[in-house]
C-alpha cells in the first residue's frame, strides 16, 4: 500500500510587488509522480534548488500543491480538513535541530508534540521514554539541549517526532549541519527506526553516501524526477549523475575508474567490501 502518492504534482513560488502584481513565477515542482510504500526507506536526491525540500514540505502539508495531487495515507494534503491527520501521519525533521527544539530540558522537548495533539499526560511520559530509547538518548533526558552535540540534538528532534507516533518521518537534509560523527549517529538512528519499528522514512539529501542502504531512490533536478531506481541501479549511471551535478560515493567512483581502465568490475559497486571482493576475484 502506498503511504505517499504524488501525481502530476506542481508547486510554483509566485513573487509579487507591493501592489500585488506578479513579478516572477518559479516552478519548484514540475509534474512530479512519486510513490512510497508503507515501511520503505526512500531517499530523494538532488542538488540545491532541485525541488527536493519543496516536495518534503508538501508531505507534511506545510505547502499546498499549485496543481496535481499528493495523498498521505490516502488523504489529499490540499484539503484543509485533512491537514491535522496528515501531520500526525507524517512527522518532519528539519535541517537545523535548533529550529525544532524549544524546551530547556530534553524530556520536556520530546513531550511537547504529544501534548499538543492531546495525548493524555500519563501516556506522554511513556512515549517520551520509548522515543528517547529508540534514538539512543535515554541517558540525556534530564539534560539541557544546549549542552548536546549537533548529532545529539538532531536525535532529540527525531525523538520529538517519534513521540507523536507517526507512520512516516520526513527528514529534510537532517545531517547538512553536522560533522561526520554526527551524521553517522543520526543515520544509524534513522535506519533502526525503519528496520525495527517499520516506520516509513523519506530522507531528503544531497549526500550520496547516505542513500546506499535505501530501498529506492528518486533523483530530482529543476523540479522534475530525472532518475529513479534502487541505489545500485542509480549508482550504475555515474555519467548521468554527474550530468545532474551530483557526486557519487567514493567507492562507486573508484570502481567506475577501474572499469574504464579495463578491469572487469561490476556496475553499481556501493561499498568498500564490494569493491575489494571484485578486485580479489580478478586477482584469483
Amino acid at each position: 500500500m502506498n503511504i505517499i502518492k504524488a501525481r502530476q504534482l506542481v508547486h510554483e513560488y509566485i513573487r509579487r510587488d507591493e501592489e500585488g502584481n506578479v513579478e516572477s513565477i518559479q516552478t519548484a515542482l514540475d509534474h512530479v509522480d512519486l510513490d512510497v510504500k508503507e515501511g520503505q526507506f526512500i531517499a530523494v536526491l538532488g542538488h540545491n534548488g532541485s525541488g527536493k525540500s519543496t516536495f518534503a514540505k508538501h508531505v507534511n502539508a506545510l505547502l499546498a500543491p499549485t496543481e496535481g495531487t499528493l495523498w498521505v495515507d490516502g488523504k489529499d494534503v490540499s484539503k484543509e480538513e485533512n491537514i491535522l491527520d496528515v501531520r500526525q501521519t507524517a512527522g518532519m525533521v528539519f535541517q537545523n535541530p535548533d529550529n525544532q527544539i524549544i524546551a530547556s530540558v530534553v524530556e520536556e522537548d520530546v513531550g511537547f508534540g504529544p501534548e499538543n495533539i492531546g495525548v493524555p499526560t500519563e501516556d506522554i511520559w511513556t512515549r517520551v521514554a520509548d522515543s528517547l530509547k529508540s534514538v539512543g538518548m535515554s541517558k540525556y533526558r534530564k539534560h539541557s539541549p544546549n549542552k548536546l552535540s549537533g548529532g545529539q540534538k538532531q536525535r532529540v528532534a527525531i525523538a520529538g517526532v517519534m513521540a507523536m507516533e507517526p507512520k512516516c518521518i520526513v527528514l529534510d537534509e537532517p545531517t547538512a549541519m553536522l560533522d561526520p560523527n554526527g551524521r553517522k549517529e543520526v543515520l544509524r538512528a534513522v535506519k533502526e527506526l525503519n528496520q525495527k519499528k517499520g516506520i516509513t522514512i523519506i530522507l531528503i539529501t544531497h549526500y550520496m553516501e547516505e542513500v546506499v542502504d535505501a530501498d529506492y531512490v528518486y533523483v530530482m533536478d529543476h523540479g522534475e524526477v530525472v532518475m529513479k531506481g534502487t541505489p545500485r541501479e542509480i549508482f550504475s549511471q555515474v555519467g548521468k549523475l554527474k550530468e545532474h551535478h551530483l557526486d557519487v560515493p567514493q567507492m562507486t567512483l573508484l570502481a567506475d575508474l577501474l572499469r574504464q581502465s579495463g578491469l572487469d568490475i561490476p556496475l553499481g559497486v556501493l561499498t568498500r567490501e564490494e569493491l575489494v571482493d571484485a578486485i580479489m576475484k580478478i586477482a584469483g
